[in-house]
């Protein structure tokens, strides 16, 4: 694969994920949306758009794969417990928690299957863990704790959700499959929460966006890039994430990020870091 092309799918990849916390943040701060609705309108336009792809796509695929309801279990948790947390949270803090959360659950299921870190591994370990217990801790400058906690929580949940995956044969059409069999569970989420229910126009182009384009084609852009990254500089890229969410924060939203987020994702950042250089020596 071209240097150049590999490079082009990676950016726009890492756009769209990054534009993920920026859509959900700008449609729950402006009051164009409940958070429920978001995440069912979510899913569901990310399951349109990931079946059409795979029926336009030359070789099917996915056919046989077998349905992995934890795997879909794992995604409904991690988009419902993203879409209430960032009712409170800045979209920088807000991805920075769930990055943090998401690398430490890996990174602790590595080292619990036998994945040796060594000293610079553990290094790097114990300063993005100590920067995101920093970070989440009580303080003048902390995030709201319930947002945070949230956070954190579909942080976890995506984590398993991306162990789950590990592997698998076609792993557009598993992604597919897991945004067919999470979309009624929030659903019916949004059907328990219908007296909060409300929706303007805005905020339900911006949850269309968020699943249609930022999840289902951010994926599809992903996996095209995959081939040509390998699985250390996919791992690297990715820190980039929140970094691009907390840019766009302060462009399209106006937050101010505090010395405290800035000090913890250069300790959360710079720890998972470590730990990626630690495997590739």
């Amino acid at each position: 694969m071209p240097a150049f092309r590999t490079i082009a799918l990676t950016v726009a990849a890492m756009l769209a994920f990054a534009a993920n916390s920026i859509l959900c943040r700008l449609a729950l701060s402006r009051g164009g949306i409940d958070p429920a609705s978001f995440g069912s309108l979510r899913l569901v336009s990310g399951a349109l758009t990931l079946a059409l792809v795979l029926r336009l796509r030359a070789q099917p695929g996915g056919a046989a794969l077998r349905k992995d309801w934890l795997a879909a279990a794992m995604l409904f948790a991690y988009v419902a417990c993203f879409s209430f947390a960032y009712l409170s949270l800045p979209a920088g803090t807000g991805a920075l928690v769930l990055f943090g959360a998401v690398q430490i659950t890996m990174l602790g299921a590595g080292w619990r299957a036998g994945e040796s870190f060594g000293a610079r591994g553990w290094l790097g370990f114990a300063l993005a863990v100590g920067g995101f217990a920093w970070l989440v801790a009580p303080g003048v400058n902390a995030p709201d704790p319930s947002g945070a906690a949230l956070m954190a929580v579909a942080g976890v949940a995506w984590g398993i959700y991306s162990l789950r995956g590990r592997g698998v044969a076609d792993p557009l059409a598993a992604t597919a499959g897991n945004f067919v069999r999470a979309a009624p569970l929030a659903l019916v989420l949004s059907v328990v929460l219908a007296l909060n229910a409300h929706a303007n126009a805005q905020g339900a182009l911006l949850a269309v966006a968020s699943g249609a384009i930022t999840s289902g084609l951010g994926y599809v852009i992903w996996y095209a890039a995959l081939p040509g990254l390998g699985a250390l500089r996919a791992a690297t890229v990715q820190l980039s994430v929140p970094l691009i969410a907390a840019l766009g924060g302060v462009l399209f939203m106006a937050e101010s990020p505090s010395l405290r987020l800035v000090l913890a994702g250069m300790a959360i950042l710079g720890g998972i870091a470590l730990v990626l250089l630690g495997k590739a020596r």
